[in-house]
This record gives structure tokens, sequence and C-alpha cells, in this order.
């Protein structure tokens, strides 16, 4: 493919597609106008929204996996993959932002990831695991206070997405400014707490005795650590950047960097404060989610209950951010024919589209959270399949063929072994992930009223 290619064909703002590099303004919408970009990715955002936008996509519950992460590789390595995989990711959506930005100043504005080669199902998979883990924080809190209540983990789905069907309704992704604010607090607030809590388990006389060591297989150790970094993969795994780059008000060159900055500071506070605490606290015997460490199914919690609740709490509302964030591209895909940009946003024309077709796409996520109440085990697969060619691959490759950095130079030879070393990181961490994923298929039963880790 050639460079040229991907000035082809872009989701534009207005009628035809094109947009000056030099507007302060989006266009007005106009009949015949693409409605999805225009409603649903209004471009009329700053730096500072956009910040908020990456870290609710990037910095969610999955933190509290990474203590798991660091389990299966041990203290050294862990830290070190983790360390390269924030600097790599960084890097690599630096280098969307710049293609972003090349085409942009060519007069064509990519809008969406799928335009850019990636699949929408990552987005959708983001949004079922969403009300499938918020609903798993309903159902904790609700046995914590009846312990032998009637409700069901269906149930919570359903009231999960009767929530995000309410919230859904807000038109846009730039409407999300104020609430991916509050996520942003939200992810801070609940790695304090669960890392103070994890401290405090640490140093108490309760916790399983400290040991760090990994496994005695080889070959074990092997596919543990590839697994592990499946799952970084995933946590730091971003599928909607261009959407996220779109509400940017033109021109929007150079601000998705700063946007960045402001994201990965709270990436690597959280980031590395839950991994650190947690793996400290449990050693090898940490669970798949740390919360679940602190709280065994027997014996007493090993922390206090009030400080586990409202870090459930926080867990669960930032849960509902994320499902809305990572909604917005099939929201964008649907109403590119059902809307009509030149009408207002409110009127019955949009109204009623808008309130059927989300509410609907949010019923099928709720009974796939229902059906697979299993979803989360594949966190791993996602993460090779998905998310290593999507944030590890694709940009490094969009670089080279669209800004074209001459054969030979260090950035052209830097860009092709990245892209050639997470190829095969994916293809082995797949492997991996899926053969954990049929180990574990014994435990795995439809409709059930547990979550699998």
């Amino acid at each position: 493919m050639a460079p040229a290619a991907f000035d082809a064909e872009a989701g534009a703002t207005n009628g035809n597609g094109a947009i000056s590099s030099h507007a302060t303004k989006p266009p007005a919408p106009t009949p015949g106008t693409d409605a999805g970009a225009a409603v649903v990715l209004e471009s009329k955002g700053t730096w500072w929204h956009a910040g908020f936008h990456l870290t609710t996509a990037i910095v969610g519950p999955t933190v509290l996996t990474l203590p798991y992460a660091l389990r299966g590789m041990g203290w050294a390595l862990g830290l070190t993959l983790l360390s390269v995989m924030a600097a790599v990711t960084l890097y690599e959506y630096s280098l969307m932002s710049r293609v972003l930005d090349h085409c942009e100043a060519r007069g064509r504005r990519h809008i969406r990831f799928r335009e850019l080669a990636a699949d929408t199902t990552i987005n959708t998979g983001v949004s079922i695991g969403a009300i499938l883990l918020a609903a798993d924080c309903l159902e904790i809190m609700y046995t914590s206070l009846a312990p032998h209540g009637p409700l069901k983990l269906y149930h919570f789905i359903i009231i999960v997405a009767v929530v995000l069907a309410f919230l859904s309704q807000l038109p846009s992704f730039h409407s999300l400014r104020h609430i991916n604010f509050v996520s942003l607090l939200l992810s801070l607030g609940y790695t304090i707490l669960v890392a103070a809590a994890c401290i405090r388990a640490g140093l108490s006389k309760n916790v399983p005795p400290k040991d760090y060591s990994l496994s005695s297989s080889k070959s074990e150790q092997t596919f543990d650590a590839f697994l592990s970094i499946s799952i970084l993969a995933s946590v730091f795994g971003n599928g909607i950047l261009p959407e996220i780059q779109a509400t940017l008000a033109p021109p929007a060159a150079g601000k998705m960097m700063k946007a960045l900055v402001l994201c990965y500071s709270v990436v690597v506070f959280t980031f590395f404060l839950s991994s650190i605490t947690g793996y400290w606290a449990f050693g090898s015997h940490v669970q798949s989610n740390v919360l679940k460490s602190l709280m065994p199914d027997s014996g007493p919690a090993l922390a206090p209950t009030w400080l586990l609740g409202v870090a459930v709490l926080f867990v669960l509302l930032q849960l509902l951010a994320i499902g809305l964030v990572y909604s917005q591209v099939a929201y964008e895909i649907m109403e590119k024919t059902s809307a009509d940009a030149a009408q207002d946003r409110f009127s019955r024309r949009n109204l009623v589209p808008r309130l059927l077709l989300r509410t609907l796409y949010l019923a099928f996520c709720a009974f796939m959270a229902a059906m697979l109440p299993f979803f989360g085990d594949i966190v791993g697969v996602v993460g090779a399949v998905g998310f290593i060619p999507l944030d590890f691959v694709l940009p490094v490759l969009m670089y080279n063929m669209a800004l074209a950095p001459p054969r030979w130079s260090p950035m052209f030879l830097a860009n092709t072994a990245v892209m050639v070393l997470f190829a095969g990181v994916g293809a082995i961490g797949a492997f991996a992930s899926i053969r954990k994923l049929v180990m574990d298929a014994g435990k795995f039963k439809l409709f059930s009223n547990n979550v699998v880790d």
C-alpha cells in the first residue's frame, strides 16, 4: 500500500470528507453529512478533554490484574517489561497521532480505527467485559450486605445495562468529557485505596507467607511469562485513539501529545503502584484480581471493610465510564446511517433512533455478559490477538508507510524491529493464552452465577 492510501479514504466531518488543517471550528453539518462523524464524534474538545478520554480508555480496573502479571515473571522481568510496555505504547500512540496529523495536514482527517484496518469487535468485547465486571462489583457489595439474598449475577447485569442505556443517550463522545474527568479521579482513588490495603495486608500476620518464586518447570515459566505479556498488552491497550483524536477541535496537530502526557502521568502512577504493592503483599499467591486476594473466601478480610467497599464502589463507577467510552465506536457506526446531522441532536428524528439502537446494542452486550460470565478469562487472548497487533504493530507500520522515513534510517529500523518483535510476541502470547483457556474450560458454564477468574 502506498503512503497516499492513507489519504484516499477518510471519515470526514463534512459532505466530501475534506477539512482544512487551518480551520478554527468544524464545518456546519449539511444534508448528506456523515452523521456518525458529525454527531457522535463532534470535534469540539481540548487537549485535556482528550486526556480524560484516553485515561478512561487505558486506565481501568484491569490495573488490579497487574500483580498477577508480575507473578508470572518475577520482580526483575516483570517491572522491566512493565516499563518497556509503558514506553513502547507511549511511543506507538505518539506515532499514530503523527500519522493522523499528517493526514489532516494533507486535507483528510481519519477519525476511525476501523478505517485504519482495525476490528471494532475488540471495542464491543471491552463493553461486554465492562458490564460483566461492573455487575460482579455490584454482586460483591450485595453479598457482603445480604449473604443469602435472592439476587443473582444476571440481575446485576440488567441493572448495569439499564444505567448504561440511560447514560448512553448523551449524544456525543465530547459529551462524556466531565464523566471521564471523574473517571480519572476514580482510577486514582481506587488505586490508592487498594495499594494502602495491600500494604496493610502485607504487614499483617494473616497474609500467606511471601513467596516470589516462579514455577519449577521451565516450560511453565515460559508460558506464564508470555501469558503475563498478553495481560500487559490488554492493560495498556487502547482501540479508539483515532476516535478520541477526532473529538479535538481542528487543527488537532500537536494537541494529542499533550493529552498522551496527561494520560501517561496517570498510567505510570496507577500501574506501578498497584503492581508493586499487590505483588509485594501476596507474591505467588496473588489472585488474578488483587481485590479477591484482599477478600479471601475463607477467613477475615485483610483490609478494613469500609476501605474495600469504597474501592469496589469506585471500580463500579469507573466501569460505567469505560462502557460508555468503548460503546462510542458502535454508536458512530449505527448513527452514520440512522441519524440526520442537519437536524438537532435532540429532535425526534434523531432521538428516537438513538434511543432504540443504543438500547438494543447494550441489551446485546448485557446478554453476552450474562451468557459468558467467564469472559474475563479470555483477556489474555484479547491482548495477544487484538491489542498487540492494534497497538504494537499497526502504528509503526502505518508510520513507515505514511511518513516514509528513509530506509535504513534509525527510525525506520527501530519501527521495523518493534513490529517484528511484537508480532512474534503476539503469536506466542496467543498460543499461551488459548492454552490456559483450554485448561480452564472445565470451569466454564453458560449463564453461570459466578464470574470465572
